[in-house]
């Protein structure tokens, strides 16, 4: 009993240190060591063995980390204010400079980004941050990229995902649209207009070089009618039996003269 009580103890330790000496560290994570207060190196994944007391380790994760960008006031450049969230993707590709040289990196980015954010909106027109957005995202992603590059950090894309505009600024917005609409829909009915004018203008010309196919073209159109259930049918007289009875009379005149 006496052996038991003097070595129990000793066991217990034991089993602690040892629990605090073996680490298991996932394939996406990293282990920052630091011994007495140093920098000795980052280990992982796998089983790591540190030295308790002495050695402290900090767990990075390298995965993406996905991170919302809560909405900014922002003035564009044409004196419009709107609101702006995004959304940033970043991940940790030095761990050692992500836990030295920054405190908590995940909060600099995102205090970082709000403000990138705000000052690159700031620099643009509404109309250009409404219709060249994917140029807006690349250039807040390049500012934020080379920023937090010393941060040991990869900005890998930032996206806005809304705008939301002024209720004045919407209305106007529908009534530009509504006119644009209707600005489109009168050249397409001009343009109609005029392809049919040319092609009846085509059409005459070409019956007007043969005149035998405007009688048949209005053969045609008798024959057309006349398979029509109508009770009423009226049939116009070619001008050129006028022309004929004309001369035919003239010469009657002139016989009887």
């Amino acid at each position: 009993m006496q052996n038991l009580s003097f070595w129990l103890p000793i066991i217990i330790i034991g089993i602690f240190v040892l629990s605090s000496a073996i680490k298991i560290l996932q394939e996406y994570e990293r282990g920052v060591i630091f011994r007495l207060g140093r920098l000795a190196g980052v280990k992982g994944p796998g089983l790591v063995l540190i030295i308790p007391i002495i050695d402290r380790m900090v767990k990075v994760s390298l995965r993406i980390i996905t991170m919302d960008i809560p909405p900014q006031d922002v003035i564009t450049k044409d004196n419009v204010s709107v609101k702006i969230n995004a959304v940033v993707y970043f991940r940790v590709v030095d761990p050692a400079k992500a836990i030295v040289a920054v405190e908590n990196f995940i909060y600099a980015t995102s205090q970082l980004a709000q403000t990138t954010l705000r000052s690159v909106c700031g620099e643009a027109e509404l109309d250009d941050i409404l219709a060249h957005r994917e140029k807006i995202n690349l250039q807040i992603q390049s500012i934020l990229d080379r920023m937090t590059e010393s941060w040991g950090i990869k900005i890998s894309a930032v996206e806005v995902k809304h705008i939301d505009l002024p209720q004045e600024m919407q209305r106007a917005m529908a009534r530009q649209a509504e006119a644009e609409r209707e600005r489109r829909a009168k050249i397409t009915l001009a343009e109609a207009e005029f392809q049919a004018a040319q092609r009846l203008k085509e059409a005459a010309d070409m019956l007007a070089q043969n005149p035998i196919t405007i009688q048949l073209r209005f053969l045609q159109t008798v024959s057309e009618l006349a398979t029509e259930k109508t009770a009423t049918l009226v049939l116009p007289v070619p001008i050129e039996l006028f022309k004929f009875l004309d001369i035919q009379q003239k010469k009657d005149s002139s016989q009887q003269s």
